[in-house]
């Protein structure tokens, strides 16, 4: 593989109950870790998740409340998913998102500190969207000439997209080589937060990317209607999000 490694990345995957960032719930994980030296250590794990899988989602992954009943919470295997990931970068497939924001949820709903944010991101599917604008299964056909034939496993999906990005760095020759500048490359937004509810602007500073005051500074939003901050802790937004506008908020309130 062309791409260089300094450290470890992880390549990893979710099977969820549904879609929304802030509610639903990890089903099932799969991490495919790759070393420097080329060597993989593949991990998968199923999860009890506390809410009802949507028949929706069950439909595209095939899990069902009954085939994960008995499995640990996420809770419970927290501490070996940090393990993993401890000292890593992260790619996968829609990865920036979605997987990587609803995992920072899970970990935080488990009590775990561990700062996503230490990893550079790679997202293979904006390398796709970017150079081609394919689905993943489309994808896999189009670089690895390959049908997936489990797609919609998280085990599945996390193999094909580390097989992708194998042979896009085989392809696109102007890809960049460092995982620092790939995940640049790959990130479509300069995110604050996780899903994207807060962004940086081009001048450095924190900025709502929604509603009435998108584009208008936190901080100073934060100064002027105090309301709104907890209107948005009341509602149902991610809880990394909260925790990025709380310490906004602290912030301003201590250089006043």
């Amino acid at each position: 593989m062309k791409l260089e490694l300094t450290k470890p990345i992880v390549f990893f995957d979710l099977e969820t109950t549904g879609l929304n960032i802030a509610s639903d719930r990890i089903v099932e994980i799969s991490l495919l870790k790759v070393y420097p030296d080329g060597r993989e250590e593949s991990v998968t794990k199923r999860v009890k998740p506390g809410i009802p899988i949507s028949d929706e989602a069950s439909a595209i992954h095939g899990i069902s409340n009954e085939d994960v009943k008995d499995e640990p919470v996420f809770s419970q295997i927290a501490d070996q998913i940090i393990s993993i990931i401890e000292g890593s970068d992260l790619a996968g497939y829609n990865s920036n998102k979605f997987d990587i924001p609803l995992l920072a949820e899970e970990l935080l709903r488990a009590d775990r500190e561990y700062d996503l944010k230490k990893s550079n991101f790679i997202d293979v599917q904006t390398i796709f969207f970017k150079k081609e604008q394919r689905t993943l299964s489309a994808a896999y056909k189009f670089f690895c000439d390959k049908e997936l034939e489990d797609a919609h496993s998280a085990k599945g999906d996390t193999s094909a997209t580390f097989e992708i990005l194998k042979s896009q760095m085989e392809r696109y020759d102007d890809l960049p080589v460092n995982v620092a500048e790939l995940s640049e490359f790959t990130s479509q937004t300069n995110n604050v937060d996780f899903a994207g509810r807060i962004v940086m602007n081009e001048n450095g500073v924190e900025v709502f990317n929604f509603g009435k005051h998108k584009g208008k500074s936190v901080e100073e939003v934060l100064k002027k209607d105090l309301g709104y901050y907890g209107w948005m802790m009341d509602s149902d937004f991610p809880k990394y999000t909260k925790k990025v506008l709380t310490a906004l908020r602290l912030r301003g309130m201590n250089t006043r």
